[in-house]
């Protein structure tokens, strides 16, 4: 496969080594930095891209892709106000797009956790729910977009909670998020619920950024000659 990586920072170093272990091209690299164009994508015999960049640069990275009939893969969070408008491109314009908050495989399988006790804990309000994250201190975006993810399938199962908050919070309606910057940690999710008589917890810790980079390629993988909008739990076959 030859992959075009749009977002050269750790993780796009990560996803070269990890793609080129797994017998694919990289037929071009984009910096972070760099702006791409459809006429630049288009000279080169692209099967997938790889997107790794910034907020403020992933939706228009996602649009020329799409204009260069490329399938996408999109592991940049921070954009997701304009998921709705990206979907909506990708549909009429007949294009494929993979996104995730967070490409790693054991984090999908925590994400299935999460819902599950969620599910279960729903008939005991008596334990109160909170979360903690955990990343390095160049983690620009607070919570994570994994976070995000989290809280907003908490809120789906979890009748009492209405909204999740960026602190440590006591009021029974919200889901307090606490954000922790560490050098070093590429990153840690935990959800806890709590009473008076005992606490569980299930928890989620990556040791290095190489299963965000496997994730990201097996997810490119996939996408191969498939159309419209997917996320990883439709790569695992959760969906």
């Amino acid at each position: 496969m030859n992959i075009a990586l749009i977002g050269y920072g750790k993780m796009g170093k990560e996803i070269e080594s990890i793609a080129l272990q797994r017998g694919h091209n990289l037929v071009a690299i984009y910096s972070s930095n760099k702006t791409i164009s459809t006429e630049i994508l288009k000279t080169q015999a692209i099967d997938c891209a790889i997107e790794f960049t910034k907020p403020e640069a992933a939706v228009a990275n996602i649009e020329h892709c799409f204009a260069a009939n490329i399938p996408v893969v999109v592991g940049t969070t921070g954009w997701y106000q304009k998921l709705n408008h990206v979907k909506q491109l990708c549909s009429e314009q007949n294009q494929a797009l993979l996104y995730a908050s967070n490409f790693s495989l054991g984090v999908t399988i925590f994400f299935e956790l999460n819902k599950k006790l969620a599910q279960l804990m729903q008939e005991y309000p008596n334990y109160e729910v909170s979360m903690q994250e955990i990343h390095h201190l160049q983690k620009l975006d607070a919570p994570s977009g994994t976070a995000i993810t989290l809280a907003n399938d908490l809120l789906d199962i979890l009748p009492n909670k209405t909204k999740w908050v960026n602190k440590v919070s006591k009021l029974k309606n919200e889901i307090g998020i606490e954000s922790l910057r560490i050098e070093g940690i590429p990153g840690t999710h935990s959800i806890s619920y709590s009473s008076e008589i005992d606490s569980i917890q299930i928890k989620h810790t990556a040791h290095n950024r190489k299963g965000f980079a496997l994730g990201a390629v097996i997810a490119a993988e996939w996408l191969i000659n498939k159309k419209g909008v997917h996320e990883m739990k439709h790569v695992l076959g959760y969906a």
